[in-house]
């Protein structure tokens, strides 16, 4: 029973965007383990920019300076 966490900053991933990452991350599994994509479990997580750090800093900090 595998699973999957995908962490990605909240900054307007449509339905449509989500439903593929789901899709294509279940199909790695698949194609590279052979396991049962009806027991592959893939969750997306959307972080908002400031809690997520690059380089120390929050990521619109990271942005501004142009790094």
């Amino acid at each position: 029973m595998p699973y999957i966490n995908v962490k990605i900053t909240r900054e307007g991933v449509t339905r449509e965007q989500k439903r593929r990452i789901i899709g294509e991350m279940t199909q790695v599994l698949v194609d590279v383990l052979g396991k049962d994509p009806r027991t592959t479990f893939v969750v997306i997580d959307e972080v908002e920019l400031d809690d997520w750090g690059i380089g120390g800093v929050p990521v619109p900090e990271f942005r501004k300076s142009g790094a």
